[in-house]
């Protein structure tokens, strides 16, 4: 490998592609040599290229996050740094299988750790251990035995559980975990979004754009009314 670490982004949102490359910019060692909009763009790039890291966003359309790892052909696999919303158990999942993730809207302390740790891992790890980390990370969020994956594509439910079942929100330096069940509605107050649960008298806030939180949420739950507003189905 040489000095530079060729990177490719996968994000369906171009300014989340464009505010991730500038950051990356300032890093030296970070060679981007790609940006993808969805999944199946993101598995030519790879196959490709060859690059040494990938960051990948987990919820897009079509072929979202895990199914571009699942699709990766060879052994010769990158570095993923998932780009994610998952709640603290999915988070865990990630942490215990040494594979990095950073949670939108992205904290630059937070992807300073998440690129030391992909330099230490390029240097120590080999790429067939990599490959089965990132088998064994899908397993784990989803709960489901490598074997099963498969059919649960096939009938549909791998999508499903590709939506985080809380929001992690940070209130103050503490993060709250939100029941997405427990949403009712969501409004748009500039920068931030207004999160109100069945509790009238709970609303959280979440520095997010709206594109970003709509993409974190089921689509066959939630629905977007109006360009600044997005209601829970079950709750009308």
């Amino acid at each position: 490998m040489s000095d530079s670490i060729k990177t490719i982004i996968v994000d369906d949102e171009i300014l989340a592609r464009r505010g991730l490359a500038l950051r990356l910019a300032a890093h030296k060692d970070i060679e981007i040599i790609a940006e993808c909009k969805n999944g199946r763009e993101a598995l030519d790039k790879i196959n490709e290229l060859s690059p040494d890291l990938v960051f990948l966003d987990i919820q897009m359309p079509g072929v979202n996050g895990f199914e571009v790892v699942e699709k990766m052909q060879g052994d010769d696999m990158p570095m993923v740094v998932f780009v994610t919303a998952f709640d603290k158990y999915a988070v865990e999942a990630f942490e215990v299988h040494a594979v990095d993730y950073v949670l939108k809207p992205i904290e630059d302390s937070r992807l300073e750790m998440a690129l030391a740790r992909v330099r230490t891992q390029i240097n120590q790890s080999d790429a067939s251990n990599q490959k089965q980390r990132l088998i064994d990370l899908i397993t784990n969020i989803t709960g489901k035995k490598p074997s099963q994956i498969d059919q649960m594509l096939n009938d549909g439910e791998y999508l499903k559980s590709a939506y985080p079942e809380k929001l992690a929100i940070k209130d103050q330096g503490n993060t709250i975990l939100v029941p997405v069940a427990d949403i009712t509605w969501i409004e748009a107050a500039g920068d931030y979004m207004c999160i109100h649960s069945q509790n009238p008298k709970e609303v959280n806030v979440l520095r997010s754009t709206m594109n970003e939180l709509e993409s974190k949420l089921n689509p066959t739950t939630f629905q977007r009314v109006h360009r600044s507003t997005i209601v829970n189905l079950d709750c009308i």
